[in-house]
């Protein structure tokens, strides 16, 4: 295990956070119960589900619905997708308006087709005219109640096109509290490995706001791996979670210099998985929140010899008795699988990412690509 690097505490505007670990926001995951989870688990900064900035200041039902918080979670931290400065001034104002948020963080990191064949996500930073906009946007409707704007971004659209260092400057000089980056292309998606080396650079470009590094922090001691190697002052946290909200314990035992303990047995993955069901019932009634559970099951009883005929019926798991009658099946004295460690979540492959016709002609063009706002709260 590697030594907690000696580092000053992250600051986000006025939030210290400590550890210096962020959970990304993850779409269909990281809604109000399994925040609640991870943060059981250990202190730091856990971000709601992505929102679409048009939906939010259309009032959309169902991303009103995402845009929940326990009671006692401060700071409550929101991440916007916008591809539009004016809508989305009018979504953080909204935000400032009615005390929806305390931290806003923006996506333009999304690789999925989708997204990026309109111009968003991580296709957008590349018009780095309409980025700054957008970004400036924020800030300036955040500013008066003191609400601090974050910008998380990729390495660039693919190796021809690279725009994290510029993203970098433009966010830093248009007020942004903090940038994060992720180690990847747009065409690598989750494929491959993160390139903390560029990390790196961004964090020797942008030297008067926190650089966050994101990509391929699996386990503890690759937090502090990615600090130690890129001097970036936090980390990110996205798929390395995924039915194991215990890594926040760990992280928060490393940067503490404290040991990280050992993973859990069958028994403790239980009670989490049981607790997590319980949570999912609360936000959303005993249906729903059962059926949303199952698609956490696999990567729970990931590496352990549970038996594919087991592992099939929690899939289909319905009901809270259902999920007690399975749960009773399971040896609680297995212990923690080497085969459950490593990369987690989706990966995919490298691809061509699909772009707006005459996307890269002109990259001071602040157009707004027409439509990239409709029918999208993932990524």
């Amino acid at each position: 295990m590697s030594l907690a690097p000696a580092t000053a505490p992250l600051r986000i505007g006025p939030y210290e956070v400590d550890p210096p670990v962020v959970l990304a926001p993850m779409a269909g995951i990281t809604n109000i119960a399994f925040r609640r989870l991870c943060r059981e688990y250990g202190a730091g900064l856990y971000v709601c589900e992505m929102i679409t900035s048009r939906a939010l200041v259309e009032r959309h039902p169902t991303t009103l619905q995402m845009v929940s918080f326990d009671a006692d979670e401060s700071p409550r931290s929101m991440q916007l997708y916008g591809v539009d400065p004016a809508t989305m001034y009018d979504a953080v104002r909204m935000i400032v308006d009615e005390n929806l948020a305390d931290h806003v963080d923006m996506n333009f990191g999304c690789p999925v087709p989708k997204v990026t064949r309109k111009g968003g996500g991580s296709a957008l930073p590349y018009k780095r005219r309409l980025f700054g906009e957008i970004v400036h946007a924020a800030v300036r409707a955040a500013e008066p109640a003191g609400i601090p704007v974050t910008v998380k971004f990729r390495v660039g659209i693919d190796d021809e096109h690279i725009t994290h260092l510029d993203a970098g400057r433009i966010a830093e000089d248009t007020g942004a509290a903090a940038v994060a980056l992720h180690g990847r292309t747009a065409a690598q998606r989750y494929s491959g490995t993160a390139d903390w080396d560029q990390i790196a650079r961004l964090k020797e470009t942008v030297r008067g706001i926190p650089v966050l590094g994101n990509g391929d922090i699996f386990s503890a001691d690759d937090a502090l791996k990615m600090m130690s190697s890129t001097g970036c002052d936090g980390v990110v946290v996205g798929r390395g979670c995924l039915g194991r909200p215990w890594l926040f314990r760990d992280l928060q035992a490393a940067f503490a210099g404290e040991p990280v303990p050992e993973g859990p047995d069958l028994g403790e993955v239980s009670r989490v998985l049981r607790r997590h069901a319980e949570l999912l019932t609360d936000h959303m009634g005993e249906h729903k929140g059962v059926r949303d559970l199952r698609k956490h099951m696999a990567q729970y009883l990931r590496g352990f010899p549970v038996g594919s005929e087991l592992r099939k019926q929690f899939g289909l798991v319905s009901t809270l008795a259902e999920l007690d009658d399975l749960l009773g099946c399971l040896d609680p004295n297995i212990p923690f699988p080497t085969e459950a460690e490593g990369p987690r979540g989706r990966q995919g492959s490298v691809g061509k990412v699909v772009l707006p016709e005459g996307w890269l002609d002109d990259p001071e063009d602040s157009s707004v690509p027409e439509g990239a706002e409709l029918d999208h709260n993932g990524g």
